[in-house]
């Protein structure tokens, strides 16, 4: 039960183990996940520590865990995982674990440079046939006659020189290179050319249709291949090179057809044959990987077991016999005797005749905080932390966040048709929650959704039940119990008349509507929003006042629990005080006007007498006298509220210094007197959200340094003007409740009478498909921008409620989390880490 309300009490151990039992005992508190150790060598690098090499034995097979889960993910191969987590091996079996992985990488390794290889071969051949092919293409068209044209390229690669001589000369003797370029490499290659030999070559290209795999990356490249002639072995030297540059791949091409055509059947013999080959070693690789596959998420949950192990071990302290090992570690004191039956099972598992010694320790160190939450209280939890980490022992806001963090954001929400869909797809969630967990996924907002599946439930579950209240249902009305209004109006008067208004006292008769909002106010055009404007406006100031009241009553638990007497009289009381004689008071006058001032009363309690509540508020607070009221009316509310009102001021306004001076002369005159450590609960602002002088609470004690009068001055001056004028700003700012609630009406209005209403007007078979097609359209656009958006924004005003206004009042959230020992923990973070 305590720890619902605050957090749970821990103690500070120190735990001995045999040197021989430590694997085993950590091991099964790894599994229990309740014990947080502490480093006890801060000072030593962890290079130097004594399990080190068995961490970095770990690393290594964790690496080679990860080579082999990418060469699976790259062959689409389904990973087995049947959710289970299996124990810690033994250190033994780390040498059996080490040779199966070895194993499997060199074996992989290997068979992947066989591939890489193969491919490569099965490349160039292709690329080869390809030249074949394309090349006989050009020297046919040579040999079929087209002989103008091979003249004027020869006379076209003959040098001036040799013109001049030419008579002296025999026939030209063309040279030439065939090879294959990136495709994307082509025009830069030809301009090259073109400039290097001055113009003194002769380029032919031709397109590979089908594109050429990678064999380093298994990417798909686009080639072409190319044949250049020319004259003398100078340019084909300067050719090779320029071919070099742009990474072309030269291949040799007899001039002969029939060598041509031989070396073209044997390249598709060689082809034929890579290809049996290369179809065997892939798969003999895929069959490695399934194998592999089966075992590799249990040998993820094996190694990382192993390594959280010794790392845990290397924060401990070795005794000077070496055989024993020494760890100190926080521990909830509830699960005190499961930690020690944890520590026997992992002697008796080890062989260890010396039993484990679990000693608790006293301390002055401020213990960590721990919230026991289960799957509906952690989502709660989160948003609380989110704002800072409760101190040890402080009152948990979690609780009650559970009822008024949805019931506030109905407030603003209030819509039965939208609180529905919302309820509904949390109820969706809730109902395949163990489906949905098991799918891990990498988007994030999906994940906040899931993880939030409760509050989500919740919220849609209020809403509906403020959208019964405010009648109100995709801005439409229910008329479940019947209106006991009572009016003239012909049904064009109605449908027409945009100024239609709603008059209590002439058209009211009966008693009021069971429950909620009357649906008759869907015709008041007029002043149906200024009767929803003047209910929600007032709602919301009831509902801040009473939850920052709420707040302020917290406080006082924090003070009785630490024994904070001083802040408990002096702090605590003249809060509640000036809090429940101002804004308090307002409240109640808003119940008393509601209660004697009625439309179909006779003055001086008429609807036209009455007073308005911040007008009446603003003199109360300023001590000026009423304006005169209209004839035959009341000036107050009730007999002698102007002495009571000037009494409630003078008293809530005394109040401020003592929250200012009582606590610090207190504290000023106990030092005089005493000489010695300020008294218990006196010290700072951090009493509320600490642990006090006075004792310590489940084995931690928080042990202040005496403060400087100055900085105590300075910190509850803060204090009480942040308070004051808090008060002020906080009770305004609740009056979001009424703006957003107001808004999300409107637009829903807006959306039916703009978008939908258009296909309810239309008949006849075509008027079915309109009122389809705008159906569709106002269904995305309610969804998208009244579920999802305006979702979105009152929820994180709530937030800002209840961390700011709420919490403000007795949370510090100065404390830090408790972080236990968990294999559980360290194999999610570590799924998480790899799969970024």
């Amino acid at each position: 039960m305590g720890s619902l309300f605050r957090s749970e009490e821990m103690a500070l151990c120190q735990l001995f183990l045999q040197s021989e039992a430590a694997y085993a005992c950590v091991s099964e508190l790894g599994e229990l996940g309740l014990v947080q150790f502490r480093d006890l060598n801060p000072d030593v690098n962890a290079f130097q520590r004594k399990f080190v090499n068995e961490v970095r034995r770990c690393d290594e097979m964790e690496r080679k865990l990860r080579y082999l889960e990418k060469e699976i993910k790259k062959d689409g191969i389904p990973m087995l995982d049947t959710g289970e987590s299996p124990e810690a091996p033994q250190p033994r079996e780390m040498i059996d674990l080490e040779a199966t992985f070895e194993k499997l990488e060199n074996e992989l390794r290997e068979v992947n440079q066989n591939a890489e290889a193969l491919k490569r071969n099965f490349l160039e051949l292709t690329e080869l046939k390809h030249i074949l092919r394309k090349t006989q293409v050009f020297f046919d068209e040579q040999e079929g006659g087209v002989n103008q044209t091979t003249e004027s390229m020869t006379r076209a690669l003959i040098t001036d020189e040799a013109r001049t001589t030419g008579a002296s000369m025999g026939p030209v003797q063309l040279g030439f290179v065939a090879g294959v370029i990136l495709r994307e490499r082509l025009p830069a290659f030809e301009r090259m050319l073109w400039r290097a030999c001055r113009g003194n070559v002769f380029l032919r290209q031709a397109m590979i249709e089908t594109p050429l795999e990678d064999p380093t990356n298994g990417d798909q490249v686009h080639k072409s291949v190319f044949i250049i002639f020319f004259q003398g072995d100078q340019l084909k030297t300067r050719v090779k090179k320029i071919c070099e540059g742009f990474r072309a791949t030269l291949y040799p091409c007899p001039e002969a057809p029939a060598d041509r055509r031989e070396m073209a059947m044997g390249v598709m013999t060689r082809i034929e044959d890579l290809n049996t080959v290369l179809g065997q070693t892939q798969d003999h690789r895929h069959r490695v990987l399934v194998a592999a596959a089966k075992n590799l998420k249990n040998w993820f949950v094996k190694v990382r077991k192993i390594k959280a192990i010794y790392h845990t071990l290397n924060l401990f302290n070795l005794d000077v016999t070496q055989k024993c090992l020494i760890a100190e570690c926080w521990v909830p004191l509830l699960d005190f005797e499961t930690i020690q039956l944890a520590l026997r099972r992992g002697t008796e598992r080890s062989g260890s005749s010396v039993p484990p010694i679990l000693n608790r320790m006293q301390t002055f160190e401020n213990p960590p905080t721990y919230n026991r939450t289960n799957k509906f209280t952690k989502a709660f939890q989160a948003l609380i932390d989110a704002y800072g980490v409760a101190s040890y022992r402080e009152m948990n806001p979690a609780p009650y966040t559970i009822i008024t963090f949805p019931f506030l954001f109905a407030v603003m929400f209030g819509d039965l048709g939208h609180g529905a869909i919302m309820a509904l797809f949390g109820l969706w969630m809730i109902r395949k929650e163990k489906g949905l967990a098991a799918q891990k996924t990498d988007n994030e907002i999906w994940n906040i959704f899931f993880g939030g599946r409760y509050i989500i439930f919740l919220m849609g579950v209020f809403s509906m039940y403020t959208g019964l209240i405010y009648n109100d249902i995709f801005s439409k009305s229910l008329n479940i119990f019947g209106s006991h209004w009572h009016m003239s109006y012909n049904k064009s008067t109605v449908m027409d008349n945009k100024f239609l208004q709603l008059s209590p006292k002439v058209d009211y008769e009966g008693a009021p509507y069971p429950f909620g909002m009357d649906p008759i106010w869907q015709v008041a055009s007029a002043n149906k929003i200024i009767f929803h404007n003047a209910y929600k406006m007032k709602i919301s100031i009831i509902f801040g006042v009473i939850h920052m009241i709420f707040g302020v009553v917290m406080s006082w638990h924090n003070h009785t629990y630490f024994r904070n007497r001083i802040s408990l009289i002096y702090e605590f009381i003249p809060q509640l005080v000036f809090l429940l004689l101002l804004f308090f008071y307002m409240v109640l006058l808003m119940f008393i006007k509601w209660i004697k001032f009625a439309a179909t009363n006779d003055k001086p309690y008429s609807e036209a007498c009455a007073p308005s509540i911040l007008i009446t508020f603003i003199d109360m607070v300023l001590f000026n006298t009423p304006k005169p009221p209209p004839e035959n009316c009341e000036t107050y509310m009730f007999f002698g509220q102007h002495v009571i009102q000037v009494l409630f001021v003078l008293v809530a306004v005394g109040c401020i210094p003592v929250m200012l001076l009582a606590k610090p002369l207190l504290i000023m005159q106990a030092r005089k007197q005493a000489n010695v450590q300020p008294i218990a609960g006196a010290t700072s602002d951090a009493e509320t959200g600490g642990v006090s002088n006075g004792g310590s609470h489940g084995g931690g004690g928080g042990h202040e340094e005496e403060e400087e009068l100055s900085e105590i001055f300075i910190h509850q001056s803060i204090h009480t003007i942040e308070y004051v004028l808090g008060s002020v700003s906080h009770t305004a700012s609740y009056l979001r409740l009424w703006a957003l609630s107001l808004a999300h009406a409107q637009l829903a209005e807006v959306l039916w009478t703009m978008v939908l209403s258009i296909g309810l007007k239309q008949e006849g078979p075509v008027g079915g498909i309109v009122l389809t097609c705008v159906f569709a359209f106002w269904a995305i656009l309610t969804v998208g921008i009244l579920v999802l958006m305006e979702g979105l924004s009152a929820f994180l005003h709530t937030l800002r409620l209840h961390w700011v206004e709420f919490q403000s009042k007795f949370y510090k959230g100065q404390g830090y989390a408790f972080q236990p020992f968990s294999f559980d923990a360290i194999i999610e973070n570590g799924a998480a880490a790899a799969e970024e």
